[in-house]
C-alpha cells in the first residue's frame, strides 16, 4: 500500500495562527485589563450599595493600585485622584460623576465589539492601550493648516510632566493639542510662544473626537517642526513666554505674535456647542481648548461661563481688558474654564 508523502509545509500551515487572530500577548493584555474592569464595575457597585463615603483614601489607592497591575492606567489614574474629589466642595456630586465615568468606560469597553470603530478606538486609549507615534504619522488622519497657539500648559503627574501646547486652525477652526510627557528630573519639551502661528500638516490620533496630534514633517509646510520629542536636550528649550507680558520671539518655525490678530474666534454659544459635540463623541473628554471673541472677564466668570476653582481672581486678565470685551483663549474643564492667553487691544498676546 502506497503512502502519500506529508506535506510538512501544510502541517505548519495549518497549526499556525490565522493572521485574523490577536497576537498572544494582546490577548493576554485584554484578559488582564477585562479581569480587572470587572472588578472595578463590583468595587463601584459596592459604593452605591454602601454609601458614596464608604470608601477611604487607602480603599481608592489600593483599588488604583490593582488596576495598574491589570494594566488599565486609565482608570488607575482616575481612581488614584477619588480621594482629592471627594476633599472638594461639592464632593458628592463631583465623586457620582466621576464613579459614573468609571462605570461607562467599563461596561464600554466589554461591549466594544459593538461599538463603531472610532468609539472603540477611543474605549483604548481611555483604557490604557497606546498607538504608536508611527502608526500616527503614517496613516493618522491629516489637517493642513495655519495653526495658532493658543497657549501652553504643563501639568505634573506620578511619574513624568505633561506639556499641552493647545492650538486652533485659523482657517478650518479645528482644535489640536500637541501633548508630550518628559520624566521627572529631566529638561521639559520645547513649546512655542503663545500668540505665534505656524504652516503645518497635523496628523490626528484616533478616535471618536480628536484631538491630539502630531506634526507631520513635511518639505511642503517648510521649516516647521513644532515641539520636539520627550527626547529633546537641556538645550532645545524654548521660551514659553512670561506670565504677565506680551510674548517675544518665537522660536524656529513659529511666526512672531507680535501685532498678531487671532482669528476664527467664536462666541460663548459656538464654544459651548463645539464642547457639546465632542463630549456627545466622547463622554470621557476633561479637557478642549477654544477661542472666545468678544467676552468681558469678571472675578469668577468669563463671557458669563464659570472659571476653574484654581483661577483665583484672574487681576491680569481682568486689568488687560479694563473691563472691555477681550479675545481669550482657554481650556474648558468640567470644573470651569482655564484661561490661557489673552489679546489686548493692539492685537498682542497676554499670557495669562
Amino acid at each position: 500500500m502506497s503512502v502519500e508523502p506529508v506535506n510538512l509545509r501544510w502541517v505548519i500551515d495549518a497549526r499556525s495562527p490565522s493572521p485574523a487572530r490577536k497576537p498572544p500577548a494582546q490577548a493576554t493584555r485584554h484578559a488582564r485589563v477585562a479581569a480587572g474592569l470587572a472588578e472595578l464595575e463590583r468595587w463601584l457597585a459596592d459604593q452605591i450599595r454602601l454609601g458614596l463615603g464608604q470608601a477611604g483614601d487607602r480603599e481608592c489607592d489600593e483599588l488604583a493600585k490593582r488596576l495598574i497591575d491589570a494594566q488599565a492606567s486609565g482608570p488607575a489614574a482616575v481612581a488614584s485622584r477619588l480621594p482629592a474629589v471627594r476633599a472638594g466642595a461639592s464632593w458628592p456630586e463631583a465623586l457620582l460623576g466621576e464613579y459614573a465615568l468609571l462605570a461607562l468606560l467599563a461596561v464600554a469597553y466589554r461591549r466594544r465589539e459593538a461599538l463603531p470603530a472610532p468609539l472603540a478606538q477611543t474605549v483604548l486609549t481611555r483604557v490604557g492601550f497606546t498607538t504608536s507615534r508611527e502608526s500616527v504619522l503614517a496613516a493618522g488622519a491629516r489637517v493642513r493648516d495655519r495653526w495658532l497657539v493658543l497657549g501652553v500648559r504643563d501639568e505634573v503627574l506620578d511619574q513624568v510632566t505633561g506639556r499641552h501646547v493647545w492650538l486652533r486652525g485659523c482657517g478650518t477652526s479645528r482644535a489640536a493639542v500637541l501633548l508630550t510627557y518628559t520624566p521627572h528630573g529631566q529638561a521639559l519639551a520645547a513649546a512655542p510662544v503663545a500668540g505665534s502661528d505656524m504652516d503645518a500638516t497635523l496628523a490626528f490620533y484616533p478616535g471618536a473626537a480628536p484631538l491630539r496630534a502630531l506634526v507631520v514633517p513635511s518639505p511642503e509646510a517648510g521649516p516647521v517642526t513644532g515641539p520636539p520629542s520627550p527626547e529633546a536636550g537641556p538645550g532645545d528649550e524654548a521660551e514659553a513666554g512670561v506670565p504677565g507680558a506680551p510674548v517675544g520671539t518665537a522660536p524656529a518655525g513659529f511666526s512672531s505674535p507680535v501685532g498678531l490678530s487671532p482669528v476664527a474666534a467664536g462666541s460663548v454659544d459656538d464654544a459651548l456647542a463645539e464642547v457639546a459635540e465632542a463630549v456627545a463623541a466622547d463622554p470621557w473628554t476633561d479637557s478642549w481648548p477654544l477661542l472666545l471673541a468678544g467676552v468681558v472677564p469678571e472675578r469668577t466668570t468669563l463671557g458669563g461661563l464659570p472659571l476653574h476653582p484654581a483661577c483665583v481672581e484672574p487681576w491680569r486678565l481682568i486689568a488687560v481688558s479694563g473691563g472691555e470685551a477681550v479675545t481669550v483663549a482657554v481650556e474648558w474643564t468640567p470644573q470651569g474654564l482655564r484661561p490661557l492667553t489673552v489679546w489686548d487691544d493692539e492685537g498682542r498676546a497676554v499670557v495669562l
